[in-house]
């Protein structure tokens, strides 16, 4: 490779390399890896003041790191010699390490980076439930731990239905449940009984194979559990081993938030959940006067992200009311697109309320992909799909009659399944066909598109 076009790729030819090397560093794993010295101290105080400090470690070509293993360290040379750290080199096996070795040697723009990607879409699915249970077996419930409750807010804002059984510990999920239990404000993606469900069935799967399959075929997911119930009360294989595996976790979950009908006909028979909880949990259902708490506990994940989006948003656009609504200026004479900070990916169901507020010569109503939403009305592109005020849906420019037109004051609600890739609207309490666009990307998000004199309100589903 040519040498001196690239900074970067010049100084990476540095890392660990013996060639270029004054220094080994011995890792807690007993690797060694091999530095430049003057690069440490220029790049770390820590570094600098353990290899100039006219102590051993300045004249010995060797210095130890027991706490940190190689992989953790090998993540801190990449970034000291390079300044930036590649996405993919942070795996499941290495980006606990190098979190904390970027905290000991005091790299904050290190460990922001692994946060961010501790956070981003991908890596979150592909890896923070197995991380979770990581560092969970390591450190006490009671323990303020920066780098597992980052965890447990990213798995918080996964399906439990999506992650496979296997991935998540027992304790990695007992830490998810304490953190979460009875907070409102926490963004959670699972239905409560989807957490009892996940939970049961994964203390099975410790306890054994045939425990794993008796319990799934005893626990359906909720999306299966339809107006006839009918539930085979079969012989529970490994019932008492299950019950002790389960009891750490049963305390987190808050059985007033599953329905009665789904407590009576398929919980309570299994007779894996004390007998006082159902007492408990009845008791407070009959003594509400108005009970209607939701099956989430914390703030839905449908929930928390149904805001305007500044970065994503025309430039003859303002958006008002801390995000919730979005207007047209006077000089916007032709349709420009804004879109929600929630993005909906893979699987699962959404709804949330577009309220016409103000209309103007035809409002969108829909969905989009990322690319190109900001120029022509949304659904006049590949990338959009939309429902507008004149009563059409279309997509691509192409449009479909589905509606009575609309105007101002219109609640619209957005249905959409991304396990169907389907979409659907209700206007004013009127729920229209399901549309079926089969070309829907695997990533969506909200967005509106009006002109001058538009003003729109976006909210999550206000149910009945």
């Amino acid at each position: 490779m040519t040498r001196g076009y690239s900074l970067e790729k010049d100084l990476g030819l540095l890392i660990n390399n013996p060639k270029y090397s004054d220094v080994e560093i011995l890792c807690g794993d007993e690797k060694k890896l091999h530095a430049c010295r003057a690069i440490l101290a220029a790049r770390s105080e820590i570094f600098d003041k353990l290899l100039y400090n006219g102590m051993k470690e300045t004249y010995e070509n060797q210095i130890s790191f027991p706490e940190i293993n190689s992989a953790g360290m090998e993540i801190i040379l990449e970034y000291i010699y390079t300044g930036s750290v590649k996405e993919e080199s942070l795996t499941k096996d290495n980006t606990i390490e190098a979190f904390y070795a970027a905290d000991y040697f005091q790299l904050s723009d290190l460990q922001d980076f692994i946060t961010k990607t501790i956070k981003s879409t991908n890596f979150a699915k592909n890896y923070s439930p197995e991380l979770l249970s990581k560092v969970s077996e390591a450190v006490s419930l009671t323990e303020d731990n920066i780098t597992l409750n980052l965890l447990v807010e990213t798995v918080a804002n996964i399906s439990l239905n999506d992650i496979e059984f296997g991935r998540l510990s027992i304790k990695g999920l007992e830490y998810l449940l304490s953190f979460t239990h009875e907070k409102k404000d926490i963004p959670f993606a699972t239905r409560e009984y989807e957490v009892f469900r996940y939970s049961t069935i994964l203390a099975a799967k410790k306890v054994s194979d045939d425990a794993y399959r008796n319990f799934m075929e005893r626990l359906p997911i909720l999306d299966q559990i339809g107006d006839s119930i009918e539930v085979e009360n079969k012989f529970l294989i490994d019932h008492q081993k299950v019950i002790k595996e389960l009891e750490p976790l049963i305390k987190y979950i808050d059985f007033k938030r599953i329905k009665t009908y789904i407590l009576v006909n398929f919980i309570e028979p299994l007779e894996i959940v004390p007998t006082e909880i159902f007492y408990s949990t009845y008791r407070n259902i009959a003594l509400s006067s108005n009970y209607n708490l939701s099956d989430f506990r914390g703030k839905a994940i449908n929930e928390s992200g149904y805001f305007w989006d500044e970065t994503a948003c025309g430039s003859k656009l303002i958006i008002k009311d801390n995000g919730k609504i979005v207007e047209a200026l006077k000089n916007c004479s032709t349709h420009q697109n804004v879109r929600a900070k929630m993005t909906f990916e893979d699987k699962g169901i959404f709804e949330w309320d577009i309220i016409i507020e103000k209309d103007c010569s035809y409002s969108w109503v829909g969905v989009c992909a990322s690319e190109n939403f900001i120029g022509r009305s949304s659904g006049s592109q590949s990338t959009g799909w939309e429902l507008g005020s004149s009563g059409v849906c279309r997509n691509s420019g192409e449009g479909v009659d589905t509606c009575p037109p609309f105007g101002d004051g219109t609640i619209i609600t957005v249905h959409l399944d991304m396990n169907k890739r389907t979409c659907s609207f209700t206007v004013n309490g009127i729920r229209y066909y399901v549309r079926i666009w089969k070309n829907l990307p695997p990533t969506l998000f909200p967005v509106v598109s009006l002109a001058y004199p538009g003003r729109i309100r976006i909210q999550p589903h206000q149910s009945n």
